[in-house]
């Protein structure tokens, strides 16, 4: 499996496709489909049966994931997109914002 630069709990921004400019929180990433669950991006609409949870059915919003690619970290001290780098830093590896080099 890859190693991917962006987490669970990140705040990331859609740099493509038809949702471009979104910014959300990172609900979720698959590490093996190279993609992620963006709270309130790339909502679908899903046909539901009825279920014990959901009796009644119907038609369903849900977010649908978006390839990792189409994503870039939001720099929380000056809240732009950036790349994401990794060095040690006091013995820890440690990802950083390459536009403002601090830790995030």
């Amino acid at each position: 499996m890859k190693k991917l630069k962006i987490k669970t709990g990140d705040t990331v921004r859609i740099i493509a496709g038809d949702h471009k400019g979104t910014e959300g929180k990172v609900v979720s990433v698959d590490r093996e489909k190279n993609k992620a669950i963006v709270e309130g991006a790339n909502m679908v609409s899903k046909h539901e049966k009825p279920s014990a949870q959901n009796p009644q059915g119907g038609i369903v919003k849900k977010e649908a994931p978006i390839h990792i690619s189409n994503l870039s970290l939001i720099d929380p001290k000056s809240g732009e997109a950036t790349r994401v780098g990794y060095e040690v830093r006091d013995g820890k590896k440690v990802r950083f914002s390459k536009k403002s080099n601090e830790v995030i």
